[in-house]
Formats: C-alpha cells, structure tokens, sequence
C-alpha cells in the first residue's frame, strides 16, 4: 500500500506544479517538470521507484520490472493523484491553463519521441549505469530534454496523468508517451546488451 501512496503523492505534486508553471510562466513549465521528479526520485524512489507516469510503469511493465498487480496499482494511484491536483489547483486558482488539445499523428510522434528520451534515461538509472547520487538528476534531466524535444510538436507532457490534470488528454497524450517509454526502455537495454 504504502508504493501506492507514494504514487499518488508524486503524481499529485507534479501534476499540481506543472499546472501552477503554466499558469504564471510558459518556460517554468519544463523546468518545474524537471526538479519535481529528480525530488521524487530521492525521497520516494525506494519505496515506488518514483514511475509517478502511467506511461513509465508500462514501461517497466513490458520490461517486466513491475508485476500486472503493481502496474494497475500504480496507474490507479497516479490518475487520482492527477484527479487531486484538478481539484486542489481548481480551489486556490481561478486561471484556466489554455493547451490546446490537439489529436493528430503530429501530436502523438512528438510526445512519442519526447518520451523515448525520457525513459532513455530512465532506464541508464535502472540499470545502474549512473552513479547513485545523481540518478534524480539523470532522470530528472531526462524529462526535461524530453519535454523540449516534444514541444516541436505537442504540448510536451509526456505523461497521461498530468495530461488529464492539464485537460489535454487524448489518444495522442496517451499513447505516444505509453509507446515512447516501452521503446526508449528496450533500447536501451539492447544498445547496454550489446556492449557486455
């Protein structure tokens, strides 16, 4: 339970920084992304793995470095945690977040390739190919060269969670980062395989 918890806290704070960012500042946005992660890498990564993205956990899912049980765990935990952010952001703001929400293949190749990056460096940190201390920072860094990459085309979220907290959820927040993350993962596990 307690995995749980710490998903939906992570989930919750980023999805809630994120809408705070864009309120006050476009190019906070990517930055605030960034640093809330690395945060919750260091302080909840031991007991969840700090996915706190649907799209990290099927990641790991396809990996197989999370259990079916977990993965819907996880998810559930994570869309309420964004669910959370909606309501708590909705009572102290009244400033709407204006992303556009477009569905397009032009959307979902973007945030397909954001998130390619992303879980990239996600997965150097999983598989110990980056010092310890800096694992939040890998991986932070990671979600924010994603998400700069991404905005060429979309919104940049690269997360589903915070894509509905944003009212930007579509098959293209979706399924681009749920194919970006299962392709940057297995790369780099093939390309590590094939220098050992």
């Amino acid at each position: 339970m307690k995995k749980y918890i710490a998903e939906l806290i992570g989930t919750f704070s980023l999805a809630l920084a994120v809408s705070v960012a864009l309120t006050n500042n476009l190019l906070l946005a990517p930055v605030a992304a960034g640093l809330t992660l690395a945060l919750f890498v260091y302080t909840i990564g031991h007991v969840s793995g700090s996915h706190i993205n649907p799209a990290v956990t099927l990641g790991f899912l396809f990996m197989k470095k999370i259990d079916i049980k977990d993965a819907l765990g996880y998810i559930a935990a994570q869309f309420l945690g964004a669910f959370l952010a909606v309501m708590i952001f909705g009572q102290f703001s009244s400033e709407a977040i204006n992303l556009v929400s477009p569905d397009s293949l032009k959307v979902g190749i973007a945030e397909m390739i954001g998130s390619f990056l992303f879980t990239f460096g996600i997965a150097a940190a999983v598989h110990e190919r980056t010092p310890s201390a800096v694992k939040g920072l890998v991986i932070g860094g990671s979600l924010l060269l994603g998400i700069v990459i991404a905005s060429i085309g979309s919104n940049g979220i690269l997360n589903p969670a915070v894509a509905y907290a944003l009212g930007s959820f579509s098959w293209a927040y979706a399924l681009g980062p749920i194919l970006g993350a299962v392709l940057g993962m297995w790369f780099f596990s093939f390309t590590d395989r094939a220098n050992h």
